[in-house]
């Protein structure tokens, strides 16, 4: 028998992964000595990680990508991603910025 699911229970569920995701803010040096802001961590089974990279992208007006369960973004953002994921409901005591 396949179970029921009340949307508003979904929706706390997705609340509370939210608030319990470890993530790791850091750069990288991309070709040609440019920076790229990574982001790791977000369960991507979990969220759409292609979602939240196109409002962090519109946010920061930069380009990015999602490679291997990632989001790389085209910058040095360290200092404004972690509130920018903050607002979009992640916890801000587990983002690491590196």
């Amino acid at each position: 028998m396949p179970r029921i699911v009340n949307p508003l229970d979904e929706m706390l569920f997705k609340e509370v992964l939210k608030e319990q995701q470890r993530i790791r803010v850091y750069i990288e040096r991309a070709r040609y000595g440019k920076l790229k802001t990574i982001i790791e961590g977000i369960d991507e089974k979990e969220f759409d990680l292609e979602e939240i990279a196109k409002k962090l992208k519109a946010k920061l007006a930069c380009g990015g990508t999602v490679k291997k369960g990632r989001i790389e973004l085209q910058g040095d953002h360290r200092d404004r991603v972690k509130k920018l994921l903050a607002e979009l409901g992640f916890s801000e005591e587990l983002i690491e910025v590196e």
